[in-house]
């Protein structure tokens, strides 16, 4: 009986499967990788705004916390008035 041609692996056409699926594993993990990196990178992107944005609301926080006597002083006619006379303006 003769031989069908194709129908058996040969040796080299195993190691050519074996030698792509290789490769091909090799190449899903670098980019797997390269991924993994960029999330990295990017949370710490993140978590350096949050920081500085919480720095910032604490920094306003005080200043609101400070500056409400500051805004009830400023509110009375009096000193109104005499801000006023400081910078110009003449009385009625």
């Amino acid at each position: 009986m003769p031989k069908k041609r194709g129908t058996r692996l040969t040796e080299e056409k195993v190691r050519r499967i074996v030698t792509g699926a290789t490769v091909a594993g090799v190449l899903l993990i670098i980019f797997l990788v390269a991924i993994l990196i960029v999330q990295f990178v990017q949370i710490g992107i993140v978590n350096q705004k949050r920081a500085e944005y919480d720095a910032l609301i604490e920094q306003y926080n005080e200043m609101i916390e400070s500056g409400e006597n500051s805004l009830e002083l400023l509110q009375l006619e009096e000193t109104l008035r005499s801000l006023a006379m400081e910078n110009g303006w003449t009385a009625p």
